[in-house]
Formats: structure tokens, C-alpha cells, sequence
């Protein structure tokens, strides 16, 4: 067993670079001060909590065409979740603000995913929270996904999830102990669909492993779970406010979060994915079944020309960083 001294740390970096790093484009550690651009260096120490505990919680934002959309709400996410589990950035809300339009600039790529993580920091090799003396910060820049129907226009397939569901006090905290996400994306990938859904104890459906899930029933309702039991989706928010000019000019009866069982999907005419990357996905088979016409609907159209328009127009809900 080699014995890897300083220096020959940097080299042996260079040498297990991978294809990957090339969508990584910078990250922010506050334990290093700054930002570092060279994926080979965006490391964390091992013995931060977030590491070996799952100890932390985390939000992922994008920039579109030079702007960073809908930030404000996924920071308040992030500071609701950190607050849930006793993390307290010293810096507070509009410290981790500036850093990321600063590290998003640095990055200098005007399409692109930016995630920050609050972490409970280095301290320890154990559970206790209170062995960390301070939180740490990390956000990372890296490459922007299309949007799902982008690459799939005839729509999605999705499962049911075998996962239980998170516990509900848990489901609304965005915490970076993602187990039950990653075991139901790995269903997804299993299985050879698109997605997959969870559902309550009570046959309540929830939500995919990083994605809100909602139905358009036959009578015109737009339909997403209550969020007792899910992860409040910035995205999902923000199209259920745009959904309700459809209510308006009579596109849409309502618009409402409500228990939806299984038997409301079968006979729904659209479902609908939403989530940060994506945008909004039509579902064109739940479970071997075609949902609605088995091609995606109207609903689904009018609603996602308009998200796209508010994603590259609202400028009320962009900053523009280049």
C-alpha cells in the first residue's frame, strides 16, 4: 500500500481525473475561503457530518440564458431546512446569496445548475451534531440538463415505487440523507422507465425521488398532493400560481392540493412531472396504462409554454448574472 505524502497528492489527482469533471465548472468551500475551479480539487473533508452522517441539507437552483431563476424560493427552502435540523449559517441568508452569484460568475457559464449545501461541518467521526464547532458551506456550478421533454417529446413512463414513503416530518426537510430518493431512482433505472412515484400508507400519492407529481382529473381540476407529506417543490409552486390564470379563462376548474389515490391517476386525463431540471413533463403511461389520450394534453401544453416564458422572461424572478 502506497503511503501518499503532500507531495505527491496534487499529482495523483491529475491522474484519476474522469470524463465527468468536465460539467463541474466551480465550487465555493467556506472552509477553503474561496472558490476553485479545477473539479479535481472541489473536496470535502471526510469527517464533516455531511459526509459520514447524511448531516446537512441542501437546494439546487438553475441559471437560464445568463439568469438564475426562482433562486429567492428554493434559498428560503434552504434556510427552512437548515433551521429544522439546527443549522445556523453565521453569514446568514444574505451571505449565501452573494457567494452563489459570485461562484455562479466564476463558473462563467450562462446555462447552469448551482447547488449550495449548509453542512454541520468537521468535528468527528460520530453522530452528535454538537461535535461539529461550526457549519460549513460548499456550493457547486455545473452543468445545466435539458429539460426532459426536450429529449423524450412523446412524453414519460412511470412506476409505482415499492419505497415507503419518508416519514412526513422528514418529507418537507431537504436534507442530504437521500437513501429513499436514491433506492427509487434506481427503481426508475431498474425497471427501464422514466420515473417512479411513492405513496403513503393511506394510498396517498407523494412524490418521486426529486420530482412533484400532479394529475389533471376528467372534470378539470389540477391536482397536486398535500404538502403534509411531500417536499414543498419550488417548481411545483410556481406553477400552481401560474395555473391559476387557467382557472380564470376556464382552461382549468381548480386548481388545489389533494389526497390522490391510484384509482384517480388510472383515470386521470393528464399527470404531470414537475422539478427544477426538468420543467414540466407530460406522462403518457402509468403502469402500463395509457393516461388520458397516451400523448400529452392540453393542460400540458398551455402550462408548459408558459413556465418556459416565466423560466426566461419574469424578470421579477431572474437575476441576471452576465
Amino acid at each position: 500500500m502506497k503511503h501518499i505524502d503532500r507531495t505527491h497528492f496534487l499529482d495523483i489527482l491529475d491522474a484519476h481525473r474522469q470524463p465527468w469533471f468536465d460539467g463541474y465548472y466551480a465550487m465555493y468551500s467556506s472552509l477553503l475561503g474561496g472558490v476553485v475551479t479545477d473539479p479535481a480539487l472541489m473536496l470535502l473533508p471526510i469527517d464533516d457530518h455531511l459526509v459520514h452522517r447524511g448531516d446537512g441539507v441542501f437546494d439546487t437552483g438553475k441559471c437560464v440564458a445568463g439568469g438564475l431563476y426562482n433562486f429567492e424560493a428554493h434559498l428560503d427552502r434552504l434556510m427552512r431546512s437548515a433551521a429544522a435540523i439546527g443549522i445556523q449559517w453565521p453569514g446568514g441568508r444574505d451571505e449565501i446569496l452573494s457567494l452563489t452569484h459570485e461562484t455562479i460568475r466564476v463558473a462563467g457559464h450562462r446555462d447552469c445548475s448551482v447547488r449550495v449545501i449548509l453542512a454541520r461541518g468537521p468535528g468527528s467521526f460520530g453522530v452528535s451534531p454538537y461535535d461539529s464547532p461550526r457549519p460549513a458551506l460548499y456550493i457547486v456550478v455545473y452543468a445545466l440538463g435539458k429539460p426532459f421533454m426536450e429529449l423524450h417529446p412523446a412524453g414519460a413512463v412511470v412506476r409505482r415505487s415499492k419505497i415507503p414513503c419518508k416519514p412526513s416530518d422528514l418529507a418537507g426537510i431537504k436534507n442530504c440523507n437521500y437513501l429513499h430518493n436514491v433506492l427509487m431512482k434506481r427503481e426508475s433505472v431498474d425497471w427501464g422507465v422514466n420515473f417512479v412515484v411513492g405513496f403513503d400508507p393511506a394510498g396517498h400519492l407523494t412524490e418521486g425521488p426529486t420530482e412533484n407529481a400532479g394529475i389533471v382529473t376528467r372534470a378539470g381540476e389540477l391536482l397536486f398532493p398535500r404538502l403534509e407529506n411531500i417536499l414543498a417543490g419550488t417548481t411545483m409552486l410556481r406553477l400552481i400560481e401560474l395555473a391559476r390564470s387557467l382557472v380564470d379563462d376556464g382552461t382549468l376548474k381548480a386548481v388545489a392540493h389533494r389526497d390522490i389515490d391510484e384509482a384517480d391517476i388510472v383515470n386521470a386525463s393528464e399527470m404531470l412531472i414537475v422539478g427544477t431540471t426538468l420543467n414540466l413533463v407530460a406522462v403518457r403511461q402509468y403502469e402500463g396504462r395509457e393516461i388520458g389520450s397516451g400523448q400529452p394534453g392540453p393542460v400540458y401544453q398551455r402550462l408548459g409554454r408558459m413556465l418556459e416564458d416565466d423560466i426566461n422572461n419574469h424578470a421579477a424572478l431572474r437575476v441576471e448574472l452576465f
